[in-house]
């Protein structure tokens, strides 16, 4: 160790030197020196190299050689740890480095931008040190057209520092997209790929980025078509999966409707493609996350989207991941896929809801068809609070208008016992998401009365000892909903009306301090109670017994307007 801090110290030592000749030998010695040696790199930064570096890197004194040199070291220092970047930034190297992209020679420019760009790509740099500063962005944009390297560095620089709407604003004013579309058609892959990745950033969510791509001409082309072209198949995965990515943001923003050909049957076909498991684990990752979001609004894409290219089943791979570990031979690969198995998985949760979000007669093919219910369920078993959350999420998603058959099944699959225990569940999230699937099975008449008919004594026990319990106002409050789907039976809500502690607790719940648990509970009685339905007047004149009409009249008196109404509408249920 020691002999290496003395070799650093003398490195450091040279760049003091009076000789500029050989400060620019010691430069260039350092520069050989640090190039892949991470321990060597920390060394010099701890000696106090960088300072001196961006003192020669700033002297109008110093040869332009010298300038240059010093922000290649710069550079190589910043491509070590995190801890290197955040010692560079300490130091203030951004404003060293923008106030270099002045000086008119080229190679040291590009040195300044190489090095900028390895600096703003680290997570642990503060992006708004772009911004602080007005007029770098426009200088960076004139600095587009002196090489391709200048392209490719600022491109990157502006991809992974555009992260909020008003970043995407001063680019979009700054003339980002006339500087950065004739960019698409460049000769070198890397500034074709930056410049599209470029338009990604700046088109997610952006109405007025989006509407304006849809008119650009690059080389007489639409760019829409600039990107179907990127999309082909002979095109590297990357290109291919970015440029499907700015037509669904541009798609999603409201500039191409959602039945363009270049969605439908260009965007979409390639977003499944990247969910297939030939590709790598974070090309499946998000092409299954844009897949969801491009097709979450739109019951047609989903529908195509459920057809094409057996997508479902190659979701179903998304939760054996990986698979086969002899299948991958990379040990290092395997290594990593298996610390980010669960992204893969979240993926698929996400696509899985999409898919499932409109329309009923998707979700019933996805689904019953690919064995995912059982999936999903042996999911809720996990130790993983997580996972039993997405698990019983995208179980709740499923059960949302769902046909008896579906219901039915996740039902079996997941068996009263584990639907019980997910109930007692000790993570709030996982409580909700299991009373929300409870809901969304005990919905329309038929359903309630037969879910009621085979599980109701379990299902009352367990709303009994979570109206009890110690839990938050939003499990109560759908705790209560619960019981008004029950109260709304035909059969199934002569289970509340023969249980005089749960008609209590709606009691209690009604005369509640929390609007939201008196509208809920109210809503039960006004289920209990309704006129049109059979057995309706001995219901009244029980609970009229039990003081319910006092409470209901009380009520028509609040000072919310909806429980006020609420209880109004019920009361006339007593008069009519």
């Amino acid at each position: 160790m020691q002999e290496v801090t003395a070799t650093s110290r003398h490195y450091v030592d040279r760049l003091f030197d009076p000789d500029p000749q050989k400060v620019l030998q010691g430069v260039i010695d350092m520069k050989n020196a640090v190039i892949g040696n991470n321990k060597q790199k920390a060394n010099l930064i701890v000696l106090g190299a960088v300072p001196r570096l961006l003192y020669l890197l700033q002297q109008g004194s110093s040869s332009s050689e010298l300038r240059a040199e010093c922000a290649v070291v710069l550079g190589s220092l910043a491509m070590g740890t995190e801890n290197n970047i955040k010692s560079l930034v300490d130091c203030h190297i951004i404003p060293a480095l923008l106030q270099g992209l002045l000086c008119p020679d080229l190679i040291f420019i590009e040195a300044c931008l190489r090095c900028l760009r390895t600096v703003f790509i680290s997570p642990v740099t503060p992006v708004q040190l772009l911004y602080t500063d007005p007029t770098v962005i426009p200088h960076l944009m004139s600095l587009l057209s002196r090489s391709q390297r200048t392209q490719e560095y600022i491109t990157q620089i502006f991809s992974h520092c555009c992260k909020t709407p008003e970043h995407q604003t001063v680019l979009f004013n700054h003339g980002a997209i006339q500087n950065i579309a004739p960019l698409l058609i460049s000769p070198s892959y890397k500034v074709r790929m930056q410049a599209l990745k470029c338009f990604s950033v700046l088109a997610y969510e952006n109405t007025q980025v989006s509407m304006t791509l849809v008119n650009v001409l690059v080389d007489e082309e639409l760019l829409s078509q600039v990107f179907v072209r990127m999309m082909q198949r002979d095109q590297p995965i990357d290109m291919q999966l970015t440029a499907a990515k700015c037509l669904t943001y541009m798609c999603r923003a409201g500039a191409i409707r959602t039945d363009d050909s270049c969605i439908v049957l260009k965007a979409l076909p390639c977003l499944v493609r990247m969910c297939s498991k030939e590709r790598l684990l974070e090309e499946r990752v998000e092409g299954a996350e844009t897949l969801a979001y491009l097709m979450e609004p739109d019951v047609e894409l989903q529908r195509i989207a459920s057809v094409t290219d057996h997508l479902v089943a190659m979701l179903a791979d998304y939760f054996k991941y990986p698979s086969s570990v002899s299948a991958i031979t990379d040990i290092k690969r395997l290594d990593h896929d298996l610390k980010h198995a669960h992204e893969l998985r979240q993926a698929a949760f996400k696509l899985y809801a999409s898919l499932g979000s409109n329309d009923e007669d998707i979700r019933k093919k996805p689904i019953l068809e690919s064995g995912v219910i059982e999936l999903l369920c042996s999911l809720t078993q996990s130790d993983s609070p997580a996972l039993r959350v997405n698990g019983i999420w995208a179980l709740m998603n499923m059960a949302f208008q769902a046909d008896q058959k579906v219901k039915g099944e996740i039902v079996r699959a997941l068996g009263t016992e584990q639907l019980f225990r997910l109930l007692s569940d000790p993570d709030s999230n996982v409580l909700m998401k299991t009373l929300g699937l409870l809901r969304n099975l005990l919905s329309t008449r038929p359903h309630i009365d037969q879910v009621m008919s085979s599980h109701g004594k379990q299902i009352m026990q367990a709303v009994t000892l979570i109206l009890e319990g110690e839990h938050s106002i939003e499990v109560k409050e759908q705790t209560l909903c619960i019981l008004a789907n029950i109260a709304d039976g035909n059969t199934a809500k002569e289970l509340i009306m023969t249980n005089d502690d749960i008609l209590q607790k709606i009691k209690y719940y009604m005369a509640h301090s929390n609007v939201k648990l008196q509208l809920a509970a109210t809503f039960c009685i006004s289920n209990l109670i309704w006129n049109e339905e059979d057995g309706s007047q001995e219901r009244q004149d029980k609970l009229r017994e039990l003081g319910f009409v006092d409470i209901l009249h009380k009520l028509t008196q609040a000072s919310d307007p909806n429980l006020c109404d609420r209880a109004k509408t019920a009361m006339q249920q007593y008069l009519a």
